[in-house]
């Protein structure tokens, strides 16, 4: 009985706040909407993820991005993370290509969302100028790539951080240096020996400070859906994995597969977050370690403290679709 009464209060205190937020922000004049099933943590960093979302405003874009929003207003989000493939279908070819405004600019328009954007690259990436990419980060005052792969720390409000490492993972792609595959001058470019051994030296970070870390990346780990025993897939997951795991890489953000995944298989450290259906969606599945999957347009948003993290999976009606959380030991 006591836990009844305790789990009635708790949804009750629950709606008493989603309500006075309602109050504050119709006194403030915000008439966009929120999202009222949203959790928060006290004291937390509040982001949304999203992917694989260039095409024009069409298929869910536009739908998606009014969810987006209305969910980062509600857990006053501070920025966006994209896991690539940004610009359908062969990236842009300057920072004055009309994709920009079409698929980027005019969709993502709500004032909760002029808020930092950082950006990975994907593969339809490659087959554009990714260097446009890089050099709109000084155009546009939310777009930030600063390089095909680069580092980036957050404060937590203890003093502690959240380090987030954003690599380039297509030239990590064998089939990619193919003739045809429209990407093969793009990756002769690329120097994944380099990348690598950054990636291993800011993972072996000494500062204790860093209480989390997560890799954001294009190409998954692990699927269920249409790549789920995919050769490239395979090979992924051979090269980092384990690399994650040693190094405590508590999440794993990525895409390329049109869908909503989370997955965390038997005996692995990283929880991989897969949110690549920004825009279109395609079938899926579950495969061993999968604890969420969805063929849904969506995103995700995230809260982390100095001891959990909170992930939410919202769909293009804005419906929570599922909730998990990792706690710090």
């Amino acid at each position: 009985m006591k836990k009844i009464v305790y789990i009635f209060l708790s949804v009750l205190l629950f709606q008493g706040a989603a309500a006075q937020q309602t109050k504050n922000r119709e006194l403030s004049g915000y008439t966009e909407g929120y999202n009222p099933e949203l959790q928060k943590i006290d004291k937390s960093l509040n982001f949304l993820l999203m992917g694989d979302f260039g095409r024009y405003g069409q298929f869910y874009q536009k739908e998606v991005a009014t969810q987006m929003g209305k969910a980062a207003a509600t857990i006053e989000s501070e920025f966006v993370i994209s896991v690539g493939d940004n610009f359908y279908p062969n990236g842009v070819q300057s920072t004055t290509d009309y994709s920009w405004k079409a698929s980027f600019e005019n969709v993502y328009t709500d004032y909760s969302l002029q808020t930092d954007w950082f950006v990975t690259l994907g593969n339809h990436d490659h087959r554009g100028k990714v260097q446009s990419q890089i050099d709109y980060s000084d155009v546009s005052r939310r777009w930030h790539m600063p390089s095909t792969y680069f580092k980036k720390e957050f404060d937590l409000e203890d003093g502690n951080k959240v380090l987030v490492l954003f690599m380039d993972t297509s030239p990590f792609i064998d089939k990619y240096y193919e003739a045809d595959s429209g990407m093969s001058e793009s990756m002769r470019a690329q120097d994944t020996t380099a990348q690598k051994k950054w990636l291993l030296k800011e993972l072996a970070t000494t500062d204790k400070k860093v209480t989390w870390k997560i890799v954001v990346g294009h190409h998954p780990l692990y699927s269920g859906g249409k790549r789920k025993n995919s050769k490239e897939t395979k090979s992924f997951e051979n090269k980092f994995a384990a690399i994650f795991d040693t190094n405590k890489v508590d999440a794993y953000f990525c895409g390329h597969e049109h869908d909503l995944q989370i997955i965390k298989p038997k005996g692995r450290y990283t929880t991989q977050f897969l949110s690549g259906s920004a825009c279109t969606v395609r079938p899926s599945g579950a495969r061993e370690g999968t604890l969420f999957f969805a063929e849904k347009a969506g995103f995700m948003t995230f809260a982390v403290s100095n001891s959990k993290l909170l992930a939410q999976v919202v769909d293009d009606e804005g419906k929570i679709l599922f909730r998990t959380q990792i706690d710090k030991k």
